[in-house]
Parts: C-alpha cells; structure tokens; sequence
C-alpha cells in the first residue's frame, strides 16, 4: 500500500523529537505498512492488536493507532482512501493525544 500525507502531519513530524521519530517509523516499517497490505488484499483481515487501531470518535473515517504506550504515549490519526483505483493510507496527524483535538 502506498502512503501520503498532509500538511498537518508534516507538520507534527518537524515537531517529534528524534527518538521519537525514529519509534513511529519502526512501528510503521514492521506491524502498520504489513498490516496495511493484509488489510488491502482482504479488508476483513483484523489489524495487529498491537497497534490498537481504532476510529476516532467524531471524525468519520478516520482511524487511530497507537505507536507509543511510553512518552510520548504516540499516537497517530490515519484514513484510508481510494486514489486512481488504488487503496491508500493517508497519514493525517502523529504525536500523542494532543493529536485527537483536529485528527
């Protein structure tokens, strides 16, 4: 599954410390992109429990995961969407619960 981003994550990214940066990035090359081309093949195959992939209350259609249950207890908001037939994950926001207030 390919990926893209928004602004606002980009933004976020800038603002992670270096550690901090380098955990998501781990957790997205190991259990999240797997589990995202499990989920493209077959969309009834259930996340890792790991990643405690969620949606966010209010925000139709966005997802969560959590990345982080240490500081910065990361978390990062995603949704999935169509471009040109193809399935794709849209990173949205990443950091911790501060994310949740314009996910």
């Amino acid at each position: 599954m390919k990926f893209e981003t928004t602004p606002a994550f980009d933004s976020d990214v800038r603002r992670l410390k270096r550690e901090w940066l380098g955990e998501f990035k781990k957790v997205v090359r190991e259990k999240f992109a797997p589990a995202c081309d499990a989920y493209a093949a077959d969309p009834t195959t259930p996340w890792p429990g790991s990643l405690r992939v969620k949606s966010v209350r209010g925000a139709d259609g966005v997802l969560e995961m959590t990345w982080s249950f240490a500081s910065p207890d990361g978390r990062a908001t995603f949704e999935l969407v169509t471009v040109d037939d193809e399935l794709r994950c849209r990173w949205r926001r990443v950091g911790d619960h501060g994310v949740f207030k314009e996910p």
